[in-house]
């Protein structure tokens, strides 16, 4: 993983810049909120903790510290010394020419400045600015700290090396980087969006399809297939063993029917836009905004999670993510989880099998400790889990936070004998143990094998300072009914 900044400066704290505020802060970034509206850290606290909530979910890899958000008083203070600028303010050409102009003025040798602009084109954008060969149009979706595609964008008078600088900040805070070849209004995304749009506008105008009928026809269908391969390579697989050929011959012509309206847009008249107020009204269903927003978020989480079992689309980009996320984690205490509500069982528990997750967890934090890291993996050694105990002593509930200490209670040339247990935060009494026997592997072979020189120094290392350690009680029992 690219290496993170440490500062970033951002102008502007609505929607989008909120939605940066907290998918930098989530990864260890200080931040320095620029926005004059008297609400505006509330805006961005909010946001905050609908990203908190939905990265509980997202990952089970730690997180780094959360970075601090400072709300300072002008643009100078935000950019001053800062790796990043965004700008996200509304989308006035002149407005945003004059933040980034004094942004410019005011940060260091530097510093790389992005605009969050959903459309106006970078050479625009930099007509004032003192260093405009800095800067690059970062273009991101809508809520940023969870979607992961961030458009690039360089002027005519952009140095290649602000997109590379860019591209690295952003993919070091999960994002797919997306470089747009040519300088076009709209970029590639809004371009897509808007065609779509406009049609819907016109179904809805000529009363064909209701605002909900027509959410329907994309989020139970496309939409879903799109989240995995776009629109070219659907149409490639619908071409069959022939391929996108096959399908051109076969529909291509169908474009020149008269089906959509193409850029003919009906005119935004008070009528229109009472139908699809009204509709969209009824289509909320009286959920408010915030509800609404935690149903999206928990939706993205579980399409998100599922394309990352698939190594599909967006989910690869969040298992690179996480990997960047363990190979730079430092070894603290034991990570703090919060129980999802999707490990809950009809019995309104924890699911058993997430207690063998959570333990499997605090293992792999430990295998990390003694340096089973990337390298060592991709040499073909590792340690497997041959054995484990598993003891439920009470019980936890969605939104528990929970902590597992691990101890090692053993150890050779290819054994590694350990014991969890797993804490809820505040108490001293466990809800749950577990006592596990490693077996360490050359993974070339499947065959056991003794560890590498410099893990097992830090093996025995750490098996000698927890000798010192009193034995668990519940450690080396079996079952019975004796």
């Amino acid at each position: 993983m690219s290496e993170r900044p440490s500062t970033v400066g951002l102008l502007g704290g609505g929607v989008i810049g909120g939605g940066w505020a907290a998918r930098f802060a989530l990864n260890g970034v200080d931040v320095r909120l620029y926005d004059p509206a008297p609400d505006a850290m509330r805006r961005v606290d909010e946001m905050l903790a609908n990203a908190r909530r939905a990265y509980e979910r997202l990952t089970l890899v730690p997180l780094p510290p959360e970075g601090a958000i400072t709300l300072v008083g002008s643009v100078d203070e935000a950019v001053g010394e800062v790796d990043l600028v965004q700008e996200s303010a509304p989308e006035r050409l002149e407005l945003k020419q004059q933040l980034l102009a004094a942004a410019s003025r005011a940060a260091g040798p530097r510093t790389v400045f992005c605009s969050s602009t959903s459309g106006l084109r970078p050479s625009l954008l930099q007509s004032e600015m003192e260093h405009p060969e800095r800067l690059v149009v970062g273009h991101p979706f809508n809520p940023v700290y969870l979607l992961p595609l961030v458009e690039l964008c360089a002027g005519s008078r952009t140095d290649p090396s602000a997109v590379e600088r860019a591209r690295a900040i952003y993919e070091s805070v999960g994002m797919h980087a997306l470089l747009v070849r040519s300088e076009i209004d709209g970029f590639l995304a809004d371009r897509l969006l808007e065609a779509l749009w406009r049609e819907a506008l016109w179904m809805v105008n000529d009363g064909v399809a209701t605002v909900e009928e027509l959410d329907d026809a994309i989020r139970y269908g496309a939409g879903l297939r799109w989240a995995i391969m776009g629109t070219f390579l659907t149409y490639r697989i619908a071409g069959g063993q022939a391929g996108m050929r096959h399908f051109m011959e076969q529909f291509g012509p169908a474009l020149a029917a008269p089906w959509s309206k193409l850029v003919d847009v009906p005119e935004l008249t008070p009528a229109l836009l009472d139908k699809l107020a009204e509709q969209s009204d009824a289509q909320a269903g009286g959920r408010t905004v915030g509800e609404l927003e935690r149903e999206r978020d928990d939706c993205l989480v579980a399409i998100l999670q599922g394309l990352r079992s698939n190594g599909a689309g967006a989910g690869d980009t969040l298992a690179r993510w996480e990997q960047g996320l363990l190979n730079s984690s430092s070894d603290g205490g034991p990570p703090v989880r919060v129980v999802p509500p999707e490990w809950i069982d009809y019995n309104g528990h924890v699911h058993e099998s997430r207690y063998l997750q959570l333990f499997a967890d605090a293992t792999d934090v430990l295998l990390r400790t003694v340096g089973i890291d990337e390298a060592y993996l991709g040499a073909g050694g590792s340690y497997y889990t041959v054995e484990t105990h598993l003891s439920h002593l009470g019980q936890l509930v969605a939104g528990d936070r929970v902590q597992v200490v691990t101890q090692v209670l053993g150890a050779d040339d290819k054994r590694l004998h350990v014991f969890h247990t797993a804490l809820r935060e505040g108490e001293s009494a466990p809800v749950a143990t577990a006592e596990q026997m490693l077996l360490h592997v050359d993974t070339g072979v499947s065959r056991a094998a003794p560890a590498g020189d410099g893990v097992l120094a830090r093996v025995q290392a750490l098996a000698a300072s927890h000798a010192e350690l009193e034995r668990p009680a519940r450690a080396g029992r079996r079952i019975s009914l004796g």
